[in-house]
């Protein structure tokens, strides 16, 4: 549907090529997350932790290693710097490291390939069309006009796009809020949005669940910027009402910054410096910031967890068959088992000649887990059965790169099964 969305805007408003409507079941193996897109170049990247280019593709179509060493050669990439520093986007490339962007990366490498069959282009000035693509089917108020392709077929058709949350997590959000934590819900999407999700996902009842409830939290800003950049705002019928001074008490607000929202979690608890942790499954908006900027533990929802078993989760075989996806009957598989074009999430070899002896490194998106999170999980369901005082080991607790993987670590940083993995 993501794709759906953005690829009908560009052709109708923008005058791109038809048949970018049109998506081959094999085509979605080219999603796969932590890929850098060098925008000017029109090229893919995979990079090791040390920025060094593991993988690329030019639109859709992968380089050979000689490719790669003609082009970027054995050395950092030169935006490393600043991504790694940022973990961060600007003009020049973008980082998809979510599912929720992931179609469009597939979306932008069929453009690429599509200009260089007509024009033959050499830089690509596409990306502003995909902005306003992304601008058209997400702008706050798009869920209220029914505007773009993507709100109105999520409304429409909630149980095709979303699953309901496991009994099991509710029973642990329950028993989390009944030994006195406080909870909260931070997310970037406006607040009519939300509440679709959260009552088809959790229930009717789903404020229940939370103490605070912040939508609009426009993140990673929400954790970067100071109060009076990012005052938050009470809401009325979902309208955004004036800034307000300070946060006071909990109920439910809009935009906002992690500065005020911890003043209010200190007046709650009655603690100086209490202790928050929070759950995120983007790198970019929600691990990086809320520990860089916030100092907050991290947990990292990483679903490539799930995919490293090599087998479908048992749940989804039950499945009933009007349930399942458009090309679930194309065997398509779940997006986080491992592209067969992109190769492990958490290690590769480095691009070499031919005879040239095999080196594994861990790649950048790899490192950021290990650096950025407390602990990685593959879903909040994979820990909601375990007692609340449960200790988990932390990624920090000694220097293996693997000490923070519940329940366990993926198969590709294990020794001996790394040739295995990377076939």
């Amino acid at each position: 549907l993501i794709y759906d969305s953005f690829a009908h805007y560009l052709v109708t408003e923008k005058g791109y090529d038809e048949d970018l409507l049109t998506l081959a079941p094999d085509n979605l193996d080219f999603c796969c997350k932590g890929l850098v897109l060098d925008i000017e170049e029109g090229n893919f990247l995979k990079l090791a932790e040390d920025g060094t280019v593991l993988r690329a593709s030019h639109g859709t179509k992968s380089m050979t290693s000689e490719e790669i060493l003609e082009i970027y050669g054995r050395k950092e990439w030169k935006h490393f710097n600043t991504v790694s520093g940022m973990v961060s986007r600007t003009a020049k490339y973008y980082l998809y490291d979510n599912y929720f962007d992931l179609p469009g990366a597939l979306l932008c490498a069929r453009v690429v390939d599509s200009l260089d069959q007509h024009d033959g282009q050499k830089k690509y000035d596409f990306w502003k069309d995909m902005v306003a693509a992304i601008q058209h089917n997400y702008k706050i108020s798009a869920f209220k006009e029914d505007c773009g392709m993507y709100f109105p077929e999520v409304k429409n058709h909630p149980d095709k796009y979303l699953q309901r949350c496991p009994e099991s997590v509710k029973k642990w959000l329950k028993q989390l809020k009944n030994a006195g934590k406080i909870l909260l819900l931070i997310t970037s999407s406006h607040s009519d949005y939300c509440r679709l999700l959260c009552e088809h996902v959790l229930g009717n009842d789903f404020e229940e669940y939370f103490d605070i409830l912040i939508t609009n939290a426009l993140k990673p800003g929400f954790f970067s910027h100071t109060p009076n950049q990012r005052p938050f705002r009470t809401l009325e019928n979902d309208e955004e009402q004036e800034a307000l001074l300070s946060l006071d008490k909990p109920g439910w607000y809009s935009q906002g910054n992690a500065t005020q929202l911890y003043d209010l979690l200190k007046k709650m608890t009655g603690k100086l410096d209490p202790k928050v942790v929070y759950f995120g499954d983007s790198m970019h908006s929600d691990i990086f910031p809320a520990r860089h900027y916030s100092n907050w533990e991290t947990v990292f929802i990483l679903e490539e967890l799930l995919g490293d078993k090599g087998t479908v989760p048992a749940k989804a075989e039950s499945e009933p068959l009007e349930k399942k996806g458009k090309y679930e009957g194309d065997q398509l598989k779940v997006p986080y088992f491992v592209s067969k074009q992109w190769g492990s999430f958490f290690m590769d070899r480095l691009p070499g000649l031919e005879n040239a002896e095999e080196t594994l490194v861990h790649t950048w998106s790899c490192k950021c887990i290990s650096t950025y999170s407390t602990i990685a999980i593959p879903s909040l369901e994979a820990i909601a059965d375990l007692p609340l005082d449960y200790r988990f080991t932390r990624f920090s607790s000694n220097s293996s790169a693997t000490a923070g993987y519940y329940p366990s670590p993926p198969r590709a940083l294990l020794p001996n099964e790394d040739s295995v993995m990377m076939k």
